[in-house]
């Protein structure tokens, strides 16, 4: 997607860092320190496939052990490669700094379309990838634990996950090997939705502070703003659906690989995703405009663009058409460097991709604290919270009873208060105060420092400090 006179996504990723370091008084040792990838392991191995040998490559990198375990998604695409996985590590290191999660930064990757391997194919690569990585270390519970990313999902990780249980039967910890897996292998609800769920979360927190609202150019709430979605995978259909559902924003446009999808009254994601399946695309959808040339509808005018997908989707050749007043990074670099200084230029606000898509990061999290203590959350406090809240319906329902007070219990009131927190409701609620806490933190800097003009500088600028207090705090 990049043009030929662009940096690569590394080098963006590189020049962003130095652009947000320059802004702090790091010593030049430590700040290249922070910097530099500690580590990239390089696995290629062979798996007997219809007959004959198939040998393939894959990366294991860690960018940063200022906290242990590191922490990062193995992603399964024919383009895969070692530049863009050590990027990926780089951007979980300041993600998982920023939103106080506690991991170093990481990031796995296999040279594989998945598209052309049955499912039983799928599994003995796998397998056979997760050994080659476990008999390392770069996969343990301790030290390196991966989770999905684009190409693989919770299948994938239940097969990480017995194949590391196989190779150290004695590890009661086991489980907490790999997070994003299917909640009958430990997994965690929510999960799936974690990182589109975070997305909502991001844009919830920017409206709640009319100041900001105001230097995108907008007012109000979410409540009726045109929205355009670049990719309707897993983070982009979460996304969008939980928008449009809860919040009233109207997805006026969809952007997948074989074209986009445009309607001024609003697109039904949840209607979209299923003609797809059907169909193997947007095309012949009924009810909107379809429009062959996908990317010319990013150029779409809205209030807010989520680019979920792909890196590099907006970059110098299309940066001074983009029509979003807000642009959110639901995927990791949709915006190359040169892009982000254009819009910067013409004051588009930028939600960067190292706080807006750390949802995932984050109910991953929570996924690990749970395999450790080896108890669902909701589980000890769950029922006591209902009978504590059933003292006081029963009190209530007994004074509304009194004629005289003239008042009654709302119809749906009991009903709502009596429900005691399950598992789903805590990590939403972790979440949401997470995605809360991170946005002030970096909005302030925006908002009182003269000399940071962008969300994208600011954030990464809390991260950066935050790993050189954890590199101080160990002697360096």
């Amino acid at each position: 997607m990049l043009t030929t006179n662009e940096p690569s996504f590394r080098e963006n990723v590189e020049l962003m860092f130095r652009r947000a370091v320059a802004h702090t008084d790091l010593p030049p040792g430590l700040a290249e320190k922070i910097q530099v990838c500690n580590a990239t392991y390089t696995v290629r191995f062979g798996v007997r496939l219809r007959g004959k040998i198939e040998t393939f490559t894959g990366y294991r990198s860690v960018h940063s052990e200022h906290m242990e375990p590191v922490k990062g998604g193995i992603r399964y695409a024919p383009e895969v490669n070692q530049n863009e996985v050590e990027a990926l590590a780089a951007l979980m290191t300041y993600k998982c700094a920023l939103v106080e999660t506690p991991f170093g930064g990481s990031k796995g990757g296999l040279c594989i379309d998945p598209r052309n391997y049955e499912v039983h194919e799928l599994e003995a690569i796998t397998r056979r990838f997760a050994y080659e990585l476990a008999k390392r270390d770069l996969i343990n519970p301790a030290q390196n634990v991966p989770a999905p990313d684009m190409g693989t999902s919770e299948r994938e990780m239940a097969w990480i996950a017995d194949q590391y249980a196989r190779m150290n039967t004695t590890d009661i910890n086991a489980r907490a090997c790999v997070t994003g897996k299917p909640l009958n292998s430990g997994g965690i609800k929510g999960r799936v939705e974690a990182t589109g769920r975070g997305v909502q979360f991001a844009l919830r927190e920017f409206f709640r502070h009319p100041e900001d609202v105001a230097r995108a150019h907008l007012s109000g709430s979410l409540a009726g703003k045109r929205v355009v979605v670049q990719g309707l995978g897993n983070v982009g259909y979460h996304a969008a659906s939980f928008l449009r559902a809860e919040d009233d924003a109207r997805i006026i446009a969809i952007i997948e690989r074989d074209g986009a999808l445009l309607s001024a009254d609003g697109l039904d994601p949840d209607a979209v995703r299923d003609w797809i399946a059907e169909h193997g695309g947007v095309k012949g959808f009924p009810g909107a405009e379809y429009v062959a040339d996908g990317p010319a509808a990013l150029e779409t005018d809205c209030d807010i663009l989520i680019p979920a997908a792909l890196e590099g989707v907006i970059n110098m050749s299309n940066a001074a058409r983009i029509n979003a007043r807000l642009i959110i990074e639901a995927a990791n670099g949709p915006i190359t460097a040169g892009a982000d200084e254009i819009l910067r230029e013409r004051q588009v606000v930028i939600i960067p991709d190292l706080y807006a898509n750390a949802g995932g990061v984050t109910v991953s999290y929570f996924e690990w604290v749970k395999n450790l203590s080896h108890i669902r959350f909701g589980r000890m406090q769950r029922r006591n919270e209902e009978a504590h809240a059933s003292l006081l319906v029963r009190e209530l329902e007994r004074l509304s009873a009194d004629r005289e007070l003239g008042w009654e219990l709302s119809p749906d009131f009991k009903r709502r208060y009596l429900q005691g927190a399950d598992e789903l409701t805590l990590v939403r609620s972790g979440l949401d105060d997470t995605m809360r806490t991170a946005y002030q933190s970096f909005a302030e800097v925006w908002r009182t420092r003269k000399d940071v003009h962008d969300l994208r500088t600011a954030a990464f600028i809390v991260a950066i400090e935050r790993v050189a207090d954890s590199y101080r705090a160990k002697g360096l």
